[in-house]
């Protein structure tokens, strides 16, 4: 694994992290809108995130760089 997979991962964690945060706030009927906005924005984040390193592991399994950014056709892109 490189450091930047290591860094992708804390990247996830620290998201996760958060998400568990806000939804604790959430069930107990204590978060603003605000945080429930975020929390939705936290999906897109770790579904990227996730994306992105299944990709680069992907690469590297295929003897491919794992560096090259994955191309993503927005059309087929769920919000």
């Amino acid at each position: 694994m490189t450091g930047e997979d290591q860094e992708l991962i804390g990247r996830i964690e620290a998201l996760a992290h958060e998400e568990h945060e806000l939804f604790e706030k959430e069930s107990h009927g204590e978060a603003s809108r605000r945080e429930r906005e975020r929390l939705k924005e936290i999906e897109g984040e770790l579904e990227r995130a996730y994306d992105l390193l299944r990709a680069r592991r992907a690469r590297r399994a295929a003897g491919l760089d794992p560096n090259v950014e994955p191309v993503i056709d927005l059309a087929s892109v769920e919000d």
